[in-house]
């Protein structure tokens, strides 16, 4: 375990009004003291003082900030800890991390501090992925799912499971110690049921990896339709910019534009892409080339569609081939007239939405839809419940209820109860990675490398 004192910049650059520095180790305490020598000693743990910090070299100020002083174990690292919020900016953070290094820390490597918290037990892994989740987090969604990991959600799910795994190994080997018995303790059905609840549990999370992993990039969601259908001012007013270009000439749009939005505290990256047509234009073309693309990795499609006009034969073909789920967007609603449109003809559509860019109508309809189509796991009374948002998770998870799965399998073959428990050690293992128990270094390796310096 590390044993040297670190220091970095915590805060964003760039202007603002205030920025921190932290050290971490052994030598915080004393690090402080060379930079703020009017201190006679180092302050009580949690109080906040008013100091200048000045160059260990030449004895000049550099800044005037607050310092406060964290006594292990009772702080973020586990460790000797010390803040200097001092001005913000791009030279003061600079000239105090400096002066920091120059009376003894080390500059702190990415996510050095979390992994310092993460090996001196103040933070599970799962615990120290979140920490950088919360950082990067684009949506609501997103943020309030690392917050659930943060606060264990995640974890005690697993920490549970691998107990339920425990406990069968326990049953196992109070049953092969007493095979002599006519009736064991517990019989061997019954722990194959047990198991299988196991695999119910491990299926329960992991229906949450496909929306978890969209909670991170966001949903793709494309435009499509002819050109002129009135996608560009519908891709504009979910924006609230004008992002596309729009006019009364059809193929405007000669390329895909990719934005990402929040709907309803969800993450969408919305796709406006050229109108599908025959064109002999070579960059038109290119242009459809680009949005069959988007449409075969498409998430969600939202279909285009005039509402003044009829469904053409060649609009219908073409939602025939669409695999994604479809929302038909009656478009220029404000300019039609007439009955609404017949949509039992067209099959696989997710819903109908009639909508003007210009009068806002149908927009609020959208905006409710779509999270319903790409998150419903996630929205309502089940936007609380713990979720799989990375692939290591993910993985882990599988691996685990295939041993489990092929435990109870094993039983119920009739094989002996000692050759069938040599599944439950590996999904044992594959938890204890997930939660940090056991770890490989080069895990760790990928997981902070993520994070930026200073956390």
């Amino acid at each position: 375990m590390d044993v040297d004192t670190i220091a970095a910049i915590s805060t964003g650059p760039g202007a603002g009004a205030i920025a921190m520095v932290r050290v971490s180790g052994p030598e915080a305490g004393e690090v402080l003291l060379r930079l703020a020598p009017a201190l006679e000693e180092i302050p009580a743990p949690r109080t906040a003082r008013v100091v200048d910090l000045r160059d260990p070299d030449d004895g000049e100020v550099i800044d005037r900030a607050v310092a406060t002083y964290y006594r292990k174990p009772e702080s973020y690292t586990g460790e000797d800890v010390v803040e200097l919020t001092c001005h913000g900016g791009v030279m003061a953070p600079r000239l105090v991390l400096g002066a920091c290094l120059a009376a003894g820390a080390r500059q702190a490597e990415a996510g050095e501090f979390t992994k310092r918290a993460y090996l001196r037990g103040k933070l599970d892994l799962i615990q120290a992925e979140a920490v950088s989740d919360l950082i990067d987090a684009r949506s609501r969604a997103f943020h309030r799912a690392a917050l659930r990991h943060m606060e264990r959600g995640l974890s005690a799910r697993i920490t549970g499971l691998r107990e339920s795994l425990v406990h069968l190994e326990s049953l196992l080997v109070h049953h092969i110690d007493f095979p002599e018995e006519d009736e064991p303790p517990v019989a061997l059905d019954v722990i194959a049921e047990e198991a299988k609840g196991v695999v119910r549990e491990l299926d329960a999370l992991l229906v949450t990896a496909p929306e978890g992993e969209l909670l991170r990039e966001g949903a793709l969601t494309v435009f499509a339709g002819r050109p002129n259908a009135g996608k560009s001012s519908v891709f504009n007013a979910l924006l609230g910019e004008e992002r596309a270009i729009v006019t009364e000439e059809p193929g405007t749009t000669r390329d895909a534009l990719e934005e990402t939005v929040q709907l309803g505290g969800f993450p969408f990256r919305l796709v406006d892409t050229a109108g599908l047509r025959e064109s002999e234009g070579r960059v038109e073309q290119l242009g459809i080339e680009v949005a069959l693309r988007y449409l075969k990795g498409a998430d969600i499609v939202l279909f285009c569609i005039p509402a003044s006009e009829e469904t053409s034969e060649e609009d219908r073909s073409f939602l025939e081939e669409i695999t994604a789920p479809v929302v038909l967007l009656e478009t220029k609603a404000d300019l039609a007239g007439g009955p609404e449109r017949d949509t039992t003809e067209l099959r696989g559509l997710a819903g109908a939405v009639r909508v003007s860019a210009l009068s806002g109508q149908g927009l609020d309809q959208i905006r409710q839809l779509l999270p319903e189509l790409a998150y419903s796991g996630l929205v309502g009374d089940h936007r609380d419940q713990p979720i799989l948002t990375r692939q290591r998770h993910i993985r882990a998870l599988k691996i685990a209820r295939s041993e489990v799965e092929l435990f109870r399998s094993s039983l119920e073959d009739g094989l002996p109860a000692e050759i069938a428990s040599t599944h439950l050690r590996p999904a044992e293992t594959a938890l204890e990675e997930v939660l940090g128990v056991i770890t490989v270094d080069d895990v760790l390796d990928v997981v902070f490398r993520e994070f930026c310096v200073g956390k």
